[in-house]
């Protein structure tokens, strides 16, 4: 044949580099916790940055059990409303990025509220969660107008009981015309102590395991073996659909451990995560600590598709 295949195999290439690049929304994703620093730049910039395909506004810190409920987002509003966090809301949304909103937090004083105290508590939670954050009718809708996407349960304290029927409820308010998304942060411990019997619906699109300050199922220096074994319990765990790997995107966002540098991510943790039909990407805490994780991972969250590391890997790590 008289014609070259170079230009065609340097065409090729480039659309390899930039797929790795771009966000696809019917791939993996990296997630990501906003709101508790006010150091840590707008939610509009974290959209922005292109790292991110689904943002956790973090947290609404007491909810149901008669309590008036509080939306605590540190430095960036206090105290509620934050009104004029509605655009910002909906150019995340317009660049494709689900945006949630958090319930619960990491520590006592924020999980004072996590206590639903019955089954009818726990729908009446769902209706204010849609009235006053979904696709419902407020008044006095603490982010404004701007519809979220769904709710995300990162319940740590309080009581184990009735998350199963408030996932049910809110699920129970998608329509044809919008879904509302569901997603739960379990602890990597199997059954985790507050969210294991919701879990176990399969209500939750998104189960982001928070894989740190975890000593049996973390990553240590050197030993993925219990990050891997533990992984392999909640790919196959009953309820769960699609599976993150939650990390703290820096050594100071998790004091008892699990940080996993990026260069090592890439090379020894991403290519046997997303071996799994159910890996569905990272989830990072939080954005105040990410300051260059989740760009040096992002081309890789879908797998290097100049090498097709993701796709020539194998589950052969031990998970005795």
């Amino acid at each position: 044949m008289g014609f070259s295949l170079q230009p065609l195999f340097l065409a090729i290439i480039s659309l390899l580099m930039i797929s790795a690049l771009t966000r696809s929304s019917e791939g993996a994703g990296i997630a990501v916790y906003w709101g508790q620093n006010g150091n840590e730049g707008s939610l509009e910039g974290a959209c922005r940055s292109g790292n991110y395909d689904y943002v956790n506004i973090a947290f609404l810190v007491s909810f149901g059990s008669g309590q008036t409920p509080e939306l605590n987002l540190a430095g960036h509003c206090i105290p509620s409303p934050c009104t004029f966090l509605s655009s910002e809301i909906e150019v995340c949304q317009s660049l494709g990025i689900k945006v949630f909103l958090s319930l619960g937090g990491s520590s006592p004083g924020q999980g004072r509220g996590q206590i639903l105290a019955s089954p009818e508590d726990a729908r009446d939670v769902a209706a204010y969660l849609w009235n006053n954050y979904l696709g419902g009718q407020s008044d006095s809708r603490p982010l404004g107008a701007a519809v979220l996407d769904g709710i995300d349960f990162d319940i740590e304290y309080g009581s184990n009981l009735y998350w199963d029927v408030l996932a049910e409820a809110l699920f129970n308010y998608s329509t044809a015309e919008r879904k509302v998304y569901l997603s739960a942060a379990p602890q990597c411990p199997i059954p985790d102590g507050y969210l294991d019997t919701a879990i176990q619906t399969g209500f939750f699109d998104y189960v982001w395991v928070q894989f740190y300050n975890n000593a049996p199922c973390q990553y240590t220096s050197g030993d993925p073996s219990k990050l891997f074994a533990s992984w392999d319990q909640w790919a196959s765990y009953t309820g769960v659909n699609t599976l993150f790997l939650g990390l703290p995107a820096a050594e100071a966002a998790a004091p008892s451990g699990g940080y996993i540098p990026p260069e090592v991510l890439v090379e020894q943790i991403l290519p046997v995560v997303q071996s799994y039909p159910k890996y569905g990407g990272v989830m990072l805490w939080s954005r105040y600590y990410d300051q260059n994780y989740s760009t040096a991972i992002r081309p890789y969250v879908n797998g290097d598709p100049l090498t097709c590391t993701t796709k020539s890997v194998k589950k052969s790590h031990a998970v005795a």
